[in-house]
């Protein structure tokens, strides 16, 4: 997996590379998602949404799971939103 080589105004290179670490999951199916849109997409992002993506990986991976096969939705509109961001910017 490639890391983040740009720098971030919220976070340090070594806050970086613990949420490159934290996007490494228990159930492979998220983290072949996770792992992939931190490296390619995650500078990209708005402050809020970086900020959302951090709280998803909070998150149990079976949730996750759930939400990225779209057999669930995330109750909260600001998980909702993060997740349709990611299956939305893998899908391009």
């Amino acid at each position: 997996m490639s890391k983040p080589t740009m720098s971030s105004p919220l976070y340090t290179e070594d806050e970086l590379k613990r949420l490159s670490w934290q996007c490494r999951r228990g159930i492979k199916e998220v983290e072949v998602l996770l792992a992939p849109f931190f490296a390619k997409h995650f500078l990209s992002l708005s402050e809020q949404d970086q900020k959302l993506f951090v709280t998803l990986l909070d998150k149990q991976d079976v949730e996750m799971f759930e939400w990225f096969t779209q057999r669930a939705e995330p109750s909260d509109p600001d998980m909702k939103h993060i997740v349709n961001v990611i299956l939305t910017r893998l899908a391009s």
